[in-house]
């Protein structure tokens, strides 16, 4: 077994970099040192490991390996803990008691907002970082351990977390006031075949919500489907009339409340999902991420939206 007790920060620096720019001298350029100075770190990475870190294969011969892989991953690991780490002592310095990062999927940052303004409120002196991402973002932050706590609509399966219910999550149909089914409130799967349906990208949840709502309804048969990028860009789209879509309740009630859109009334919907709130079992929450998540659980039934 490598002994990597050798290792120097130099030395995964000098990996992430020159994976990164595909070269050495372009390491070199980004960590403003020299090409020997990256080769001389790469060389002695190599005899502490025992291995190649590179393929050298013609096509790309800056591809780690499989032991070069694992070594990058560390160098990124440590990143993010040096940054992580800065970031609190730097909270800590400005007064700060504590501090915590709070990862959200990108549908929940109508709702997370709330919930950090409400507990700064009580505790003004834990500092909380908000960090939203999509789905796969949120998850592989995750399993990097970059959030104190996470909120999703699914908790992954391969990770083992501790997740509590925060409260009901629907998704509805919206379309614009003037659709031609607005208003009907006997509206089939042969009324929709017509439409055409925007949506988040593949393997966001609501992209896998709203996949399997048309599956069941349609009986195998298939609907227009037009990927968009956001559900702001989303939301936009159907208002300008270029098609509907499901979405969740909470990302669009601004809009439904003030007219912009309407949703339609489809057996079935709306589809009913929970949030939830995370935390890896295999670490133990810090004190400001403990406190926050008990504040959030305690008060969820009033931040929480009535919809």
């Amino acid at each position: 077994m490598a002994d990597l007790r050798g290792m120097t920060r130099k030395q995964l620096r000098a990996l992430a970099a020159t994976v990164e720019r595909g070269s050495v001298s372009g390491a070199a350029q980004a960590l403003n040192v020299t090409p020997p100075a990256i080769s001389i770190q790469l060389k002695l990475l190599e005899e502490l490991v025992g291995s190649p870190l590179f393929s050298r294969e013609a096509a790309a011969p800056f591809a780690p390996t499989e032991i070069g892989a694992e070594l990058l991953g560390m160098a990124q690991d440590v990143e993010r803990l040096e940054a992580r780490t800065s970031e609190r002592i730097a909270a800590l310095q400005a007064g700060a008691s504590g501090s915590l990062v709070f990862g959200v999927v990108s549908t929940g940052k109508y709702l997370a907002p709330y919930f950090v303004a409400a507990f700064g409120r009580e505790h003004p002196g834990i500092r909380v970082t908000l960090s939203v991402g999509n789905r796969e973002d949120i998850i592989r932050g995750l399993e990097r351990n970059e959030y104190d706590l996470t909120m999703m609509g699914r908790p992954p399966a391969h990770i083992q977390a501790e997740s509590a219910i925060l409260g009901d999550h629907p998704h509805v149909l919206i379309a614009p006031p003037d659709h031609r089914l607005a208003g009907d409130s006997d509206i089939l799967a042969e009324d929709l075949l017509a439409e055409r349906f925007l949506a988040r990208e593949q393997g966001s949840g609501t992209r896998v919500l709203m996949e399997r709502f048309l599956e069941r309804i349609g009986g195998g048969r298939s609907f227009d489907i037009v990927d968009m990028g956001t559900n702001e860009t989303i939301k936009q789209s159907v208002m300008a009339g270029l098609g509907i879509a499901i979405i969740s309740a909470h990302t669009s009630m601004a809009e439904i409340a003030d007219g912009h859109l309407i949703t339609l009334q489809v057996t079935g919907l709306p589809l009913v999902r929970q949030w939830f709130l995370l935390n890896r079992a295999d670490r133990a929450p810090s004190m400001a991420a403990q406190k926050f998540k008990a504040f959030v659980l305690e008060r969820r039934a009033a931040l929480l939206p009535k919809l």
